[in-house]
């Protein structure tokens, strides 16, 4: 049972070919798909080079149409998805995310950062229903509906899933790893207004998204 990675980015050129080249190493992971989100800079020619397919949007559409774009070119079973902006991936955590899946001891993991920095270990303690680092099955993320319109809200809309229909769910450490935050990419100032934009996204999800079975509202 093979594995599709799907890793949607925007301008990631500083870490992209790591995460790339982590994954790429897997003999379980049959592809490894970039989704450039309207990148204005080399990332998806950095991806590229790493052997990864590369899908290029226009336009800037948020991570939910990036993810959606990502998963109509996914023929296994299983999808791993991953942050762009990892520090410290290793080959351990990529098998640590998607054995248990493959082994169908869990349907979907989720992975929590742990003894990585206190900045990230503490938000995704908090808040581990946001984590962007991920295995699921196929046959489950076909079935949440608008995946695409949900922009950063994507994690909250598949977690929403998972509660309502009792999915399998199995939370992985991934020790010594953090990613770059968006104060730190943007600036202080431009930064904090991308995070107030995602955290804006994720209260529409949770307080608007009602997940039924093919439908929303």
């Amino acid at each position: 049972m093979n594995v599709t990675a799907v890793i949607p980015a925007y301008n990631e050129e500083q870490t992209i070919a790591d995460v790339v080249k982590c994954v790429k190493s897997i003999d379980k992971i049959q592809k490894v798909i970039v989704v450039s989100d309207g990148s204005t800079d080399s990332t998806a020619e950095i991806a590229r080079e790493c052997g990864a397919d590369v899908i290029e949007l226009d336009e800037n559409v948020g991570k939910g149409g990036a993810i959606r774009a990502g998963i109509n070119e996914c023929g296994t079973e299983i999808i791993l998805f991953l942050d762009a902006d990892l520090i410290g991936l290793t080959e351990k955590h990529v098998l640590d995310l998607i054995e248990p899946v493959i082994d169908n001891k869990a349907d979907m993991t989720i992975g929590i950062f742990k003894k990585g920095r206190m900045v990230t270990d503490l938000a995704q303690k908090v808040t581990p229903y946001l984590s962007g680092q991920r295995a699921i099955k196929k046959s489950i993320i076909d079935k949440i509906p608008n995946i695409d319109i949900t922009r950063y809200g994507v994690e909250v809309a598949l977690t929403k899933y998972v509660d309502k229909f009792n999915v399998r769910v199995q939370e992985v450490d991934l020790p010594d790893m953090t990613h770059v935050t968006k104060e730190e990419k943007l600036g202080i100032i431009r930064g904090v207004h991308a995070r107030l934009k995602m955290y804006w996204d994720i209260v529409k999800i949770l307080s608007s998204y009602n997940i039924k079975s093919g439908s929303s509202k």
